[in-house]
Formats: C-alpha cells, structure tokens, sequence
C-alpha cells in the first residue's frame, strides 16, 4: 500500500506572475497538447457552433439555449463570438443557481434525516455569492464558521445537514480539501498515511460546535434551527462515536494552534483552511472546478488527492492553482480561462480509436451525463412550466402532499455518487421519460413550435433547434420529411413524434 502523503510540490508555468484569461487559456493548451504530442495522439480538433453553444449553456446556467439564440449564435460572423458568449453566461443570474444546485448535492447528504430539511435558503446563499462573483475563500470561511438562527444565516444548513462532528469533518475535507479523510475514522487509513489521530485533530475543531433542533422538529413543532458554538467539548460517551478520540486539535499536515478554550474553534479552522498559503484548498478547489467542467479532475477521483494518486497535468494543476490565488479566488475568472481553451472546445465526435485512447488526455471532449436538473429545465424550457408541472402529476414528478413536480423529478433521476461520464439510468428512468405526460404533449408543442413554418423542411429544423440546438443533417432532413408526407399521416402528428423522439434521444440527456 502507499506509504506517502505529502502533496507533490510541482512548479507553476507563471513562476508568480500574474496573467490574464487569454493566456492561462493558451497555457492550459499547451500543456494538454504537450502530453497529447508525446503520446502521438491527434485531438478532435474544435467543436462546431452548434456544440459549443449547447455544452456552454448546459454547463454554466445549467439548461440548454433557447432555438431563436442558437440561430442568432450561429448566424453571427464575430470572430469573438465564443469568448463573448462565455462572459455572457458567467454574468447570467442561472449562473449562480446552477454552481450552487451542483454544490448543494456535495454538501447536503442526501439521507432520511435531510429529507425534511429546507435545503432552498443554503442554495440561494450560495447562488447570490457566485453570481456576486464573493472571492471562493470568504464564501467558504463564512460556511465553515456559520452561527446562529439558519433564517437569518442560512449558512448554518449545511451544519444541520451534517449536525454531528465525524459527519461534518468528513465533508469540509473532502469538499474543500480534497482529502478522503473519513478512512481514518476508525483506523489509520489503509492505502495512505493518514493516522487516526489525524482524523480526529481536525475533527475537534467542529467538537464545540452545536446544532439546535432537527428538521423533522423544526416541521412538526416549530423549532427554530440554529448553530453555535459552546466552550465546551463533550465527553466521549454518548454524544460521539464510538472511534472517537480524544486529542488537540491540530491542522491537517500542520501544527497545533494555541487557542483560548473558550473561544470558537471554527475560525481558526477556517482561517487556515482558506489561505493562499494552504497547500490543500486552493489545489482542491482548482480541481473541483475543472471535474465540473470536464466530468473528470486533473486528479481523479476529485476528492482523493494525494501524492500517490497524481494529477495528469502536474505543471498545469500548479499553475491553474497559483492563478486562483494570485487572482483571490476569483471563481469566474478560472471558469473563464478553461472554457476559453481549444481543449475545452473539442469536439466530442468519437474516431475510430476512442475507445483506446484514455480520458486523461483530454483529446476530445468526453460526452457527461446531464444532471436532473439541466434535464428538467431543458425540458420546461421546451414544453413550458405548464407542461411539466402537471400538479397532480406523479408523472411529471409532482409528490402528493409536498415537494414540487421538480423536486420528483431531480429524486427520480438523481443516482447516488453517479459518474458524469457513464450514462447510469436504467429502465425507470427511459420508460418515465416515454410515457410521461410531460413528454407526451409533444404533438402541441410541436405545433406551437412549427406556427408559420412555410415547408416541412422550415418546420422539421425549428424542432431540432428547439430540442438539441442544431440543425438536421441532410440526411436526418430526408427522412423527417418522408415521415411527415407519408400516405396518411397529418403533420401536426408527424412533427410531435418527431420532437417526441429527439427528447427522448441519447443526443438529448447528454452533453457532448
């Protein structure tokens, strides 16, 4: 088994320097085409109008673009349309909602005790900080140390989301740290160095820490939910676990602050843990930032950093890292400066020897799963809330007695720990997608859709840029027409099926 775990110290590509987006976008090319020369593989070259517009909407507002700005995106001659469309979207409202929605699936457990939890407050927190553009370092201090009533902060939700202190330690460092740390809760972990001692040094910064109330009370009864910290610990017996060790707390990898024992502890956890000078947050989030973007980290699994699992781009990782911080954690500007890459701007068409060549090489843009809630978006955004919502409608996604027809859905859909980059819904998932209402209102929005289309060739491209933000191939365009001119057929009915079959295609629930 591994023995180390210092983090490798790589050097940056910028020694210090301080650069703009344009050029961390040609730095990042560089060191991807790099390895891809040395490996002698060729990349896919760039994406087309059509596909850049999808993934860049889908990955930074989180839902696909509307036909009417795909044709004005395509019929544009700017040379700098791409970069344009990008900053754009960066100051987009769904911007924030969509960064936060991916957050909140990391930082609120999806388990039984959450499920009465008003989740929608800690979404809108962090949504109104990303599109504020709050430098990432202060919106996670101002997490990690939240207190008081979470409807006047409602920061404090993620510690009643995990109110108890292994529960809370394992998340901060995996979310913000990158480190699998909860493998050491009960022993020293066994394919790395982290000892259990370790484990429980950091975990007493969070053993002052008190929840009041739970989610189920705060529903039935009207309790009201707040955090705070006692200067006390509790004694071991009872109120932690079993495993549970009693030691000072200690900074991962670091030294043991003094502290006043009557003072908090999580601001000098949180003071640390956010410095430019720790050698774990800026890297992590750089990587977390990145898998979001390409549904794989220069370090994967993202969550798992350590020196015996290295980064595919080390000198890049560094430098990427380096320019947050010489940039104060300013989240939008490392959005920018990935999706200004050519690497970013890959086609995802495979070749001929895909299946050999592997992801880390970033050769091509690999095609990811959509998240329920860019599904369910897209699809209001083409059959309407109305269509969607249906009220009573379990098909849609409506629960009886609460939740909203969305909230079904995004639980129908989600898949615990899924990979973006394996399509895992199964049977369930297809037939709900099939047969729901929802989809079956296909022949009125179509018609909605094709109001005033001249020909069936005008009509059948309104559809597929309606539905998958292109238009149809010469081939595609053939048939379709056949479909809809066949003997007996009408095509209003024709043209619901068609757009019946595209939302119901792979090229549909992926980004590519």
């Amino acid at each position: 088994a591994p023995k180390s775990k210092n983090l490798p110290t790589v050097a940056s590509l910028t020694n210090g320097k301080k650069v703009d987006s344009a050029a961390l976008a040609k730095l990042i090319d560089q060191e991807i085409n790099k390895r891809l020369k040395a490996d002698g593989t060729k990349s896919t070259g760039l994406c087309s109008d059509e596909e850049f517009i999808r993934r860049v909407h889908l990955d930074l507002v989180g839902v696909i673009p509307a036909a009417d700005r795909v044709l004005d995106f395509l019929s544009s001659k700017d040379p700098q349309k791409r970069a344009k469309l990008i900053d754009e979207l960066l100051a987009d409202p769904r911007f924030g909602n969509s960064l936060a929605e991916a957050w909140m699936v990391h930082l609120v457990p999806r388990e039984s005790n959450n499920r009465a939890l008003k989740q929608k407050p800690l979404e809108d927190w962090l949504a109104a900080h990303f599109n504020k553009n709050t430098p990432l370092n202060k919106v996670v201090y101002e997490l990690v140390t939240a207190t008081g009533e979470i409807d006047q902060n409602p920061a404090g939700t993620y510690f009643v989301a995990n109110p108890t202190v292994d529960k809370i330690t394992d998340n901060v460092t995996r979310m913000f740290l990158g480190v699998q740390l909860q493998c050491a809760q009960c022993h020293n972990h066994p394919f790395t160095d982290w000892k259990q001692t370790e484990y429980w040094a950091m975990a007493s910064f969070f053993m002052k820490t008190r929840v009041n109330g739970t989610p189920q009370a705060a529903a039935k009864k009207g309790v009201v939910l707040a955090v705070s910290e006692t200067n006390k610990a509790p004694k071991k017996k009872g109120a932690l676990p079993e495993s549970a060790k009693i030691v000072p707390a200690k900074f991962l990898q670091g030294i043991e602050p003094k502290m006043n024992a009557a003072d908090p502890s999580r601001p000098v956890l949180a003071k640390w843990m956010t410095s430019a000078d720790n050698k774990f947050f800026a890297r992590a989030m750089t990587n977390r930032f990145w898998y979001q973007l390409y549904g794989r980290g220069l370090v994967n699994p993202v969550d798992d950093m350590h020196d015996d699992n290295v980064a595919s781009h080390p000198e890049l990782l560094a430098t990427l890292t380096e320019q947050l911080k010489l940039h104060q954690f300013d989240v939008k500007f490392l959005i920018r400066s990935i999706c200004n890459s050519e690497a970013y701007q890959r086609s995802s068409l495979s070749t001929a020897n895909a299946a050999s060549i592997e992801p880390d090489l970033y050769s091509r843009r690999e095609l990811r799963v959509m998240a329920p809630e860019q599904m369910y978006d897209s699809l209001t955004l083409i059959l309407g809330a109305a269509g969607m919502d249906g009220g009573k409608n379990k098909a849609a996604g409506g629960k009886k007695g609460g939740g909203t027809p969305r909230d079904g859905f995004i639980t129908f859909f989600r898949i615990e720990d899924a990979n973006p980059l394996e399509y895992q819904n199964g049977i369930p998932q297809t037939l709900r997608m099939m047969n729901s209402p929802f989809t079956n209102k296909s022949e009125q929005i179509a018609a909605a859709i094709t109001k005033n289309a001249k020909t069936p060739a005008d009509a059948i491209e309104r559809i597929y840029l309606t539905a998958v933000s292109r238009r149809p191939t010469a081939a595609e365009l053939e048939r379709r027409t056949t479909y809809v001119n066949r003997p007996g057929a009408t095509p209003r009915t024709a043209y619901g099926d068609i757009l019946w079959a595209l939302l119901n295609s792979s090229e549909f629930v992926l980004n590519h």
